[in-house]
């Protein structure tokens, strides 16, 4: 992933996150992202974001778990392996709901527990970049990426007219990497002596 050039700002009241949003996407500046410790409803609207296909994935999955369920107990109880108890039908349909039911719950949410987590890019040694130590504490971090038709100290004030109580200008990678975040990473290797993050 290539390194791009970020200005930052940390917001302390949902107002004035939803008043920069408002501004920054009539203004033309390019919006990386807004991270947030908690939810803030109506933000992705705010931010242009289309609706989620999460709710579509489970009812795939779902169905993957019906058929499955199913197919798997009518494969055994009437050609792999058919029992006579007391005369009941091989196929006890009514038998097999609860079964069904419960193995359905299971691949959804298994299901959408890991497509959630791939499409954040949430795994294990999966590194990204942090732009504010504490946006997962008490700090809503607004980013705006920096292009050839913007410069720092425009965005720097752009975001103190905008109420910003921290503001700073970064050196970023986009994507992710493997790694641990007791390492440097790639790009900051890269660098060398170039500071990645400065104020």
């Amino acid at each position: 992933m290539p390194v791009k050039n970020f200005v930052v700002g940390c917001f302390t009241e949902e107002p004035a996150v939803f008043k920069a949003v408002k501004k920054v996407r009539g203004s033309g500046y390019k919006l990386h992202d807004i991270y947030s410790p908690y939810p803030v409803h109506g933000l992705d609207e705010a931010m242009g974001l289309r609706q989620t296909s999460l709710h579509t994935a489970g009812f795939f999955y779902g169905l993957f778990g019906v058929i499955a369920a199913l197919g798997g107990m009518a494969f055994i109880t009437v050609h792999s392996w058919p029992l006579n108890f007391d005369g009941k039908p091989h196929f006890p349909l009514p038998s097999f709901i609860p079964i069904t039911f419960e193995f359905t719950v299971l691949v959804s949410s298994v299901g959408m527990t890991l497509t959630f987590c791939w499409l954040n890019q949430l795994m294990p040694y999966v590194r990204k970049h942090l732009f504010h130590p504490r946006q997962t504490d008490d700090l809503i971090v607004m980013v705006i990426e920096r292009t050839g038709k913007t410069t720092d100290e425009e965005l720097k004030k752009w975001f103190a007219d905008m109420g910003a109580i921290e503001i700073s200008a970064q050196r970023a990678e986009t994507g992710w990497w493997y790694g641990s975040y007791a390492k440097p990473a790639p790009y900051e290797t890269a660098i060398g002596s170039e500071q990645a993050v400065t104020s």
